[in-house]
């Protein structure tokens, strides 16, 4: 038995360290292949679970006189604690850790932009508008069917079918028009 408790944990740590050295390589040759179900059978949680059970097998094979039954079933429930541990330490707050700097195009609605290309009365334009990721434009239109000049500030009334129906920005709304949203129209 305690052949086996060698081979888990030898796989195990072979496992641990080809994933820490080639792991974002094989995950790009993969395309992000993940096992189907749920997130406690990731790779990296099984990897943890047969290590730990190799490890907690070989420690109480040599260091107690329990029976072989005993010791498989305290060397199972010692492998299931440590994928949990894996799982809640590391898999989770790895998940949620995620940044990005997206964004959605309804987000753009009460945003103070610029317009680089003319917007006329009837008709499309572009408007500049200032992201976390830097500057986006999008194609607009005049919410007041207004022609707007290049270089003018607008705010962003509402969005529809990806087009911004803007209307021209009044000084006095905001302290940093650039920076805040206006929070009411």
């Amino acid at each position: 038995m305690e052949t086996l408790y060698w081979t888990c944990l030898i796989i195990g740590a072979v496992y641990a360290l080809f994933s820490l050295l080639f792991g974002d390589l094989l995950g790009d040759v993969l395309g992000g292949l993940e096992l189907p179900g749920p997130d406690v059978f990731k790779p990296i949680v099984l990897a943890g679970m047969v290590t730990v059970f190799g490890g907690a097998g070989i420690l109480l094979a040599r260091y107690t006189e329990l029976s072989l039954g005993v010791e498989l079933l305290l060397s199972i429930l010692a492998a299931v604690a440590g994928a949990l541990f894996v799982f809640f330490a590391y898999v989770k707050p790895m998940e949620n850790s995620e940044v990005s700097t997206s964004y959605s195009i309804r987000e753009m609605i009460g945003r103070i932009g610029e317009v680089t290309i003319p917007v006329p009365g009837q008709g499309y334009g572009e408007v500049m508008i200032k992201v976390a990721g830097g500057n986006t434009v999008h194609i607009a239109s005049s919410f007041e069917h207004c022609p707007i000049a290049a270089g003018v500030r607008v705010v962003i009334i509402e969005e529809s079918a990806g087009v911004l129906a803007v209307a021209e920005f009044e000084q006095n709304q905001a302290a940093d028009p650039l920076e805040q949203p206006i929070k009411s129209l």
